[in-house]
């Protein structure tokens, strides 16, 4: 490998990428809620280097939740779901050198905020106080408690996966195929944004027996799958130079089958294809929902969308996923806020 990071980055830009036949939108409210992040990292984050706030300022995370859910009808519908994007990825940023025991108590703390169980505000700006902003902003627009417990069941989920990754990462073990796809479903962040997909058009009104249906929860977890692959191929190559960066489906394949990185890298595009293929043909093919058949189908022509979207976040981006983009880790055991 090349010491130069350009030319290293350069090995990797003819390479194929995901291709998906959904629209590619943008929420009227992208610039507004940039706008808000922009100010949360002025307020919330000066636990950052001023480097690291600037980074983030300009990889534009809350636009993942505008392209990805650009059919909600109102600013206060994309501000929980932009801020558990935008947020969830600045944590993920921050945290990624700590412990499995040290991810278990930030686990523990944030979904003590997100259920209110712990109900107070936290008095210092930071990290948790964003989440317990979430629930409250959740609430204020109207989000279905139903939505918001399903909602919250996928960022738990989301969260136990950011833990059990640390034992791979700490260690900088590659993990078995087995255990990547369980990791990557959850960590992709693509299930949290099915669920709050409901929250668009009339979606809501579906009864849980569409959205709870094993077809429908299979589409979640190909959605996620999808998801996941695609940021493991656009940070690949941050990945490739970087130790404890393990959960990543071209060094699985890699180790897994004694692969070159090239044929790795083509290994996983092919899956990431079937992925796709098999979305488009359970999208065709649902379950006769009576009187939400159509409703239904357009709901996971919604999820199509999300998936396109949060792709299309990846592909726009000029400052995340290019040399010297990234934030490093900055957590060093501190007390979180």
């Amino acid at each position: 490998m090349t010491t130069n990071e350009e030319e290293f980055y350069g090995q990797f830009k003819n390479m194929p990428r995901p291709s998906y036949p959904f629209p590619n939108l943008i929420s009227p409210y992208a610039q507004q809620m940039r706008e808000i992040y922009w100010n949360w990292i002025d307020i919330d984050y000066a636990f950052h280097s001023e480097n690291a706030r600037q980074k983030h300022k300009s990889h534009l995370l809350t636009d993942i939740a505008a392209r990805g859910l650009p059919l909600l009808k109102t600013l206060d519908e994309l501000f929980p779901i932009a801020s558990f994007a935008a947020n969830g990825a600045m944590m993920d940023d921050y945290f990624d050198h700590c412990s499995y025991e040290q991810m278990c108590a930030v686990r523990e703390r944030i979904m003590a905020l997100l259920t209110g169980e712990d109900s107070k505000e936290p008095a210092d700006h930071g990290i948790f106080r964003q989440f317990y902003l979430l629930r409250s902003r959740a609430i204020q627009c109207g989000m279905p408690q139903r939505l918001f417990d399903k909602f919250l069941t996928s960022v738990g989920n989301l969260l136990t996966g950011y833990q059990d990754e640390k034992r791979y990462m700490s260690t900088n073990t590659i993990p078995t195929w087995p255990v990547y796809l369980v990791l990557r479903e959850d960590t992709s962040g693509g299930l949290p944004f099915c669920k709050y997909v409901a929250m668009q058009k009339d979606f809501r009104n579906l009864p849980d027996t569409v959205l709870e249906h094993t077809h429908i929860l299979r589409l979640h977890t190909l959605a996620a799958l999808m998801i996941g692959i695609h940021n493991d191929i656009v940070s690949l190559p941050k990945e490739m130079k970087r130790e404890g960066d393990v959960i990543n489906i071209v060094k699985v394949l890699q180790k897994g089958h004694g692969l070159s990185w090239k044929d790795a890298y083509a290994m996983a595009m092919d899956y990431h294809d079937k992925l796709l293929k098999e979305f488009l043909i359970l999208h065709e093919n649902l379950p006769n929902f009576g009187q939400w058949q159509h409703l239904a189908y357009d709901y996971v022509h919604a999820i199509g969308i999300m998936i396109q979207g949060v792709y299309a976040w990846h592909t726009n981006d000029t400052a995340r996923y290019v040399p010297g983009g990234y934030v490093e880790p900055e957590y060093q055991n501190a007390k979180m806020k």
